[in-house]
């Protein structure tokens, strides 16, 4: 009982606020490190570690992008300015086949290999698959990308 009278007692007796120490004023929202462009990028271009520099922003513009090493050798979609953050929807994997170009069109059955003329019907990195046109037959057939203009047929 005699706790229960000491609780009450100490519940309503007034406690004086700790002393108010000055503080720093805030410096504003915590910065991360993040590739920026350094140059303007063209559509189409490939990018390189050489082409980023690092710069503080806010974690919401980190948010989502890529660095330097990751974007080396991949392929700009769009144009992009200096000082932007370079995100993965802005890169894809270099287009080896392009859509309206020309393309080695390559059918291999064992030892056999049968190669003709043909034209892309879209764009394409290596090992994506790819529509083409025979430019002697007009056929349309689905292959792979297998290199540079070289478009593997599989069946």
């Amino acid at each position: 009982m005699i706790y229960r009278i000491a609780f009450i007692a100490a519940a309503l007796v007034p406690v004086p606020a700790p002393a108010q120490t000055p503080t720093a004023p805030a410096s504003g929202p915590a910065q991360v490190e993040v590739a920026v462009l350094a140059r303007p990028v063209q559509r189409g271009e490939i990018l390189s570690p050489d082409d980023f520099v690092y710069e503080k922003r806010s974690p919401n513009m980190g948010r989502g992008a890529i660095e330097a090493e990751a974007a080396k050798g991949l392929e700009a979609v769009r144009p992009l300015s200096p000082g932007s953050v370079v995100r993965v929807s802005d890169v894809i994997t270099p287009r080896l086949v392009r859509r309206g170009e020309p393309v080695l069109i390559a059918y291999k059955v064992g030892g056999l290999t049968i190669t003709t003329q043909g034209r892309a019907l879209a764009s394409a990195g290596a090992g994506e698959p790819v529509r083409v046109v025979t430019t002697s037959t007009q056929r349309t057939l689905d292959g792979f990308v297998a290199g540079n203009g070289l478009v593997r047929i599989l069946y």
